[in-house]
């Protein structure tokens, strides 16, 4: 009779180098706190040297709230991949990734035929312009009020304000079917996704994702996807995770957010976040010791990730 063979162990997991997090329902609390857990578990990973990337629907001119906390490049992935910001700088743009805007016109023309009653808002790198239908939420006060055939009307082409995003809002279709609907409509010229609870669509330019931005950011640091660990909870996190080489699915994430990662944590108010980073922080200074020695032992808060 034949021995069996001994079983080969497992290939180890690479080491994580870089942490990509969505801020809203991700890294923040409901009340957009950083608490002071998380806090600590980002300069802790910085210390270990993991590089931390803050990659956000958000614009630049709303990175306030952790713009104390990024160490090192000072980098942040703005406006769904359009934009990359040096928040070390005030939020100056490094890189701009538009939307053009004749695709954007052509994309307004398709909403309006598909869904009829959708307002729009446009989102450029100097600020926020919107339709008088639409809700105020966007509402600033520098902001210019008009159709958006005027507001991305352009009388020498190349000249103005560049548009990271455009902003669709539907008052009474589901959110899922509004987003649905819109790819149906105009998938083939732009990139459209979706991180508000509400029927409110994000467009970008064709390709560009927080994905595709950050996989650019991080090929110029020699970082595969599989040392990256992505952290989201929405339809514009998708890509992202499905793209990183650990991924994890906030414990309050959308159902499709969910089956696209490969883990869990906790939810942003239980610091699911943070509770994952710990982890991983341990897990570098565990395989270098000397690392270890100069970190000191890693804090135990007990809450554990699933």
């Amino acid at each position: 009779m034949t021995s069996p063979r001994p079983s080969s162990p497992a290939p180890a997991r690479p080491a994580v180098r870089l942490i990509a997090t969505d801020l809203d329902g991700t890294l923040l609390r409901d009340d957009k706190s950083v608490s002071e857990r998380t806090v600590a578990a980002l300069a802790a990973a910085e210390r270990a040297g993991i590089e931390v990337f803050f990659v956000t629907g958000r614009p630049a001119r709303w990175m306030d709230v952790v713009s104390d906390h990024v160490h090192g490049h000072g980098l942040a992935i703005c406006a769904n991949g359009a934009a990359v910001v040096d928040l070390h700088a005030g939020g100056a743009f490094l890189e701009v990734r538009p939307l053009p805007r004749p695709t954007a016109l052509d994309v307004v023309r398709a909403l309006r035929a598909a869904a009829p009653g959708t307002s729009f808002a446009v989102e450029l790198t100097t600020g926020i312009h919107y339709e008088p239908q639409y809700p105020p939420f966007f509402l600033d006060p520098g902001a210019t009020v008009a159709t958006a055939e005027k507001l991305l009307y352009e009388e020498e082409p190349g000249v103005a304000a560049p548009v990271l995003k455009l902003l669709a809002q539907h008052p009474e279709l589901d959110p899922d079917v509004f987003l649905a609907t819109a790819r149906e409509a105009a998938g083939d010229l732009a990139s459209f996704t979706r991180s508000s609870p509400t029927a409110l669509i994000e467009i970008s330019a064709l390709g560009v994702s927080k994905a595709s931005t950050l996989a650019l950011c991080c090929a110029q640091r020699g970082i595969t996807a599989d040392q990256v660990a992505a952290f989201g909870d929405m339809p514009n996190d998708i890509e992202m995770l499905s793209w990183a080489g650990r991924s994890y699915a906030m414990g309050n994430a959308h159902a499709d957010v969910i089956a696209a990662a490969s883990g869990r944590t906790v939810g942003n108010n239980e610091d699911g976040v943070a509770v994952v980073i710990e982890r991983l922080v341990a897990e570098a200074l565990a395989a270098d010791p000397a690392a270890l020695a100069e970190e000191g032992p890693v804090q135990a808060h007990g809450a554990g990730g699933r």
